[in-house]
């Protein structure tokens, strides 16, 4: 399955599009040696990356005509992570301009890395070709 939309970033990282639909996301990611801490595990950033964007497609999997944008998330790391790993998120709520959600990562053996709860703001999609100083302009309230 292919993502809706073009995000470099999470090209870069290879992450890989599995379920997008009913308020469920799942995204399976096989992180490289340059994804890896000093630790010789994936980095913190990647798997906050992981799970900002798996809560944002639960969040739109029921909205795909809209965009979303990361109003805060919290982040828990339970143990190292080491690839291959399966991003999940769920819609937990939502209103008509909100999303509240939650994400986790398991690794091959089925054990949890990390856990995260986010809320995200729904937005109009941009049109193509426009800047992202336009996002700046969105109405907030």
């Amino acid at each position: 399955m292919k993502f809706q939309v073009h995000i470099p970033f999470v090209e870069h990282l290879g992450f890989e599009l599995q379920q997008f639909e009913g308020g469920q996301a799942q995204i399976t990611f096989n992180p490289r040696p340059e994804h890896e801490n000093s630790f010789n595990v994936v980095h913190g950033g990647a798997s906050m990356t992981l799970l900002d964007v798996v809560m944002a497609h639960a969040a739109r999997s029921v909205e795909p005509s809209m965009g979303c944008v990361t109003i805060e998330m919290k982040t828990s790391f339970m143990r190292a992570a080491k690839g291959p790993l399966v991003a999940h998120g769920s819609l937990l709520h939502r209103t008509a301009t909100m999303a509240f959600t939650e994400g986790r990562i398991v690794d091959a053996e089925g054990k949890l890395c990390a856990h995260a709860t986010g809320t995200f703001k729904y937005v109009p999609r941009l049109p193509v070709g426009k800047s992202t100083q336009a996002l700046n302009t969105l109405k907030t309230d």
